[in-house]
């Protein structure tokens, strides 16, 4: 099996993060750390840094470390409502740039819909909640034609849009909605359109869904089918906050329960963020290594390491590859980088692989989870 090998984070080519980052912008990521040679490390690093250079112009350069700045100051106003939760902060604004959709796991109360609200003032774009039950149909999502009377009397058709026509949706409790409804909703979200009555209404962009799931109850619930799961580019984990982190949420809804974070940028910015991050550069071994995590995931190949024959029932599709590439550029935009590193695919292993490998009894009898899995498949990979 071929080996890969990763430069630590703090070794990463810093080509176009000098002086654009404080120590508020570090790497938090918390994928496995592993140490490798002096020269090793060094000899990625210099190949990383010569291919970002010799394709990125001083202006590009320039562009990347006012990427850099926009995000901090979007992360300094969420942090105005928002107590804690910085790897969920970092990676939804890493999938609303990357123009993915994000799955939430969470129980209620945990700050999902407020984490939403915030992102629509400070990104200055609209935002609508779809509160999903059994009794939701897909027209109370997109939309439907009404007849309509106008003052002469005569009758005309006219399409009402539903509250899925916004840039920022909360999808609460996605799975208690019916098939039928979850079909409509994930269509939207793959297609970024609505088709009624032969007519299709092109959604506006940026077009971002957040859908949130309770692991708790399960009563009464329609849990989305694997292929469905896939449309969603990161699932995320919102666990309870630590005992600081309550005392820091008590203290400021005691204040205020309104959101006081304040615009930044807005949806025009976040385009040009969106192609800027298209043009970042990745070397061949870093798409290679990307691959190889996908691929070593699935239990049939030969190739396979034995976690994945052992603990793996089903693998993760092509799109989690796309995704991690995809991913990579601008998390790396966000760190102030011009080249996709290593540590940049480790770090965005977890969302990207949590809901698209499966398990099997062997992995639920010895009482592993996914992410268990997934720290195996990186450390195996390498």
């Amino acid at each position: 099996m071929k080996k890969f090998k990763k430069e630590n984070a703090t070794e990463q080519p810093t080509t176009a993060s000098e002086g654009a980052l404080d120590a508020n912008t570090e790497v938090q990521g918390t994928e496995p750390k592993v140490e490798v040679s002096a020269d090793t490390a060094e000899k990625h690093n210099r190949r990383a840094i010569t291919e970002a250079e010799s394709t990125a112009s001083a202006e590009t350069l320039e562009r990347v470390k006012r990427f850099s700045a926009a995000v901090e100051k979007v992360r300094a106003e969420l942090q105005k409502d928002i107590v804690g939760m910085e790897d969920v902060v970092d990676n939804v604004l890493c999938a609303i740039i990357a123009g993915g959709n994000v799955l939430l796991e969470g129980v209620p109360g945990v700050g999902k819909t407020r984490l939403v609200r915030s992102l629509g003032k400070t990104l200055r774009l609209p935002f609508s909640r779809i509160q999903f039950t059994p009794d939701l149909m897909p027209s109370d999502v997109t939309g439907t034609n009404i007849i309509e009377q106008d003052l002469q009397g005569r009758m005309s058709m006219t399409f009402n849009k539903g509250p899925i026509f916004s840039n920022l949706i909360l999808a609460d409790e996605i799975n208690r909605a019916t098939p039928k409804t979850q079909a409509a909703m994930l269509e939207v979200m793959q297609e970024h359109k609505v088709t009624v009555a032969k007519q299709t209404y092109a959604l506006s962009e940026p077009f971002f869904v957040l859908a949130t799931e309770n692991p708790i109850e399960q009563d009464g619930t329609y849990p989305l089918p694997e292929a469905q799961m896939d449309r969603f580019m990161f699932k995320l984990l919102v666990g309870f906050p630590g005992t600081e982190e309550l005392v820091g949420i008590v203290n400021m809804t005691q204040i205020t329960m309104d959101e006081t974070a304040e615009a930044v940028i807005d949806g025009e910015t976040i385009m040009e963020m969106r192609e800027l991050a298209k043009t970042v550069p990745v070397i061949e071994d870093v798409v290679k290594y990307a691959v190889e995590l996908v691929s070593n995931s699935h239990p049939e190949r030969n190739s396979s390491p034995e976690t994945a024959k052992k603990y793996i029932k089903y693998g993760a599709s092509p799109r989690a590859a796309q995704a991690l590439i995809t991913c990579g550029k601008v998390r790396a935009l966000m760190h102030g980088n011009y080249n996709v590193s290593y540590d940049d695919i480790d770090a965005l292993a977890y969302p990207v692989l949590r809901h698209r490998v499966k398990l099997n009894y062997n992995a639920v009898a010895e009482k592993l989870s996914v992410d268990d899995i997934i720290k195996r498949l990186i450390s195996e990979t390498r």
